[in-house]
């Protein structure tokens, strides 16, 4: 963020942002907002701290206001604008008004600031880069959730950010002995200093430095990026994300300006493929949420009756025997003269249950992974033959469950429970996440109908 990437003018005279946006998420007491104040004192200069629950729109951008002297309007420029070329820390962004949040849209995005109010109209430079930092919805951040589902921040605002940190207080008895003993050797004033192998200064000089390189894309750098491009829509697009908000073109413009701002740091006059990787597992790393739930399957199993007691023979079950009129009790008998309808209200509902089976969504994704680049392989020979290849729905089972051989064993109940739980996984791919396409005839049996993997679906590296 500090470096930035490089600001750019096209042809039309369209601006395009080189500075980087970053947003830190996280439980309360992680010091967040020390963080923020660390960076303000860096950069003495051009760096703005503001409080996003104290802060307005007006205060943010720019107001107009009176001048007291000569009685004419004028701009008073704000926290964004005073921050020209430098950072701007909003402290409790998801405590501002949403209205506020509006407010800085433009400046976020176009760098810019239009005033209409007061007979006054101008468009204002806000070249800034935003270090803001927010709190969970509910206190603390909930990883089965993602990230938009924790944070209380409009998709367009999310959108905006290159780059998300989320950070957690998690309890680990090394940790907390070491943070206590830290918390306690300050309140003595008895902590060791750590003496750092740079100065500030040197720092600063090499931030100054590094800022005045322009490093270009080259074509395998250009290559790189459009394939990194890629499979995040993929992701975005087969069912299967679990990112913070749509992958849209402002996350490519996130991995070029990443990708220059880590070719600066290596003071490199060219972006080489290895910081378009690191600036494509940044922004995976950020848009994903931290912990990923489990994958739960409904299966119906059978029908069953939602009264268990007796099974309503006319006789209470005693004997399967009807009953006739010479031993029909009168109370009996007045039972049977009630009305028709309240005798079907007396009957059973037959209802249909669901069993659940839970699988980890690991394991998902490697059953998932494993038969799609099979399938795959099979449609990449029968394109070197001249031919379209596909497998049938029972063919892929039997193949898992062969590549599966030394895990299932001599048991019997182990082989139907795996054989159960990829045919589920099989149809969650071919109707839920698009993976997999019936191809041919759909009417036919499950089991007979050919299998194809989706042909934009790209597959996912083993890490």
């Amino acid at each position: 963020m500090l470096l930035s990437g490089v600001h750019k003018t096209t042809s039309e005279g369209i601006r395009l942002r080189g500075d980087i946006n970053v947003c830190i998420v996280g439980d309360p007491s992680t010091a967040k907002s020390q963080f923020l104040k660390f960076v303000h004192d860096f950069l003495p200069e051009r760096c703005v701290y503001t409080s996003g629950k104290a802060a307005s729109a007006a205060g943010l951008t720019a107001a107009v206001v009176r001048d007291q002297d000569t009685g004419e309007y004028c701009v008073e420029a704000g926290a964004l604008m005073l921050a020209d070329n430098g950072v701007c820390c909003i402290d409790e962004f998801d405590k501002m008004e949403q209205h506020d949040q509006v407010a800085i849209h433009e400046a976020m995005e176009q760098q810019t600031i239009t005033i209409t109010k007061a007979g006054i109209q101008a468009t204002l430079n806000a070249r800034a880069s935003i270090l803001a930092a927010a709190n969970p919805i509910h206190g603390r951040y909930d990883r089965s959730k993602t990230l938009r589902a924790n944070v209380q921040l409009s998709a367009p605002i999310l959108s905006r950010f290159d780059l998300f940190f989320v950070v957690l207080d998690e309890c680990d008895d090394v940790a907390d002995y070491n943070v206590a003993k830290h918390i306690i050797d300050v309140h003595r004033c008895d902590e060791e200093l750590v003496e750092p192998p740079y100065s500030k200064d040197q720092m600063l000089r090499y931030i100054r430095f590094a800022r005045t390189l322009n490093p270009q894309i080259t074509e395998e750098s250009r290559r790189v990026l459009i394939d990194c491009y890629r499979r995040l829509r993929q992701g975005d697009t087969m069912g299967r994300s679990r990112t913070a908000y749509r992958i849209t073109v402002r996350q490519l413009e996130s991995l070029i300006r990443l990708s220059e701002a880590l070719a600066r740091l290596h003071c490199d006059d060219d972006v080489k493929p290895s910081y378009v990787r690191e600036a494509f597992r940044l922004l995976q790393k950020s848009i994903i949420n931290v912990e990923t739930e489990d994958v739960t399957f409904e299966d119906e199993f059978g029908e069953t009756d939602g009264d268990i007691g007796g099974d309503f023979t006319g006789n209470n079950g005693l004997d399967g025997t009807a009953p006739t009129a010479a031993n029909v009790s009168p109370d009996r008998e007045e039972m049977r003269s009630r009305p028709e309808e309240e005798e079907q209200q007396t009957k059973p509902k037959k209802t249909k249950k669901k069993k659940k089976l839970q699988i980890t969504f690991e394991k998902y994704e490697a059953i998932s992974n494993a038969i799609a680049t099979y399938l795959r392989s099979i449609e990449d020979q029968g394109t070197e033959e001249g031919t379209l290849k596909s497998l049938k729905w029972g063919e892929v089972i039997q193949w898992y469950l062969e590549q599966m051989e030394s895990e299932i064993g001599d048991s019997l109940e182990e082989l139907e429970r795996m054989r159960k739980m990829t045919n589920l996984v099989i149809k969650r791919l071919v109707h839920h996440d698009r993976v997999l396409v019936v191809v041919g005839d759909s009417d036919l049996p499950e089991l007979e109908q050919q299998l194809m993997v989706h042909p934009n679906y790209a597959l996912t590296e083993a890490t």
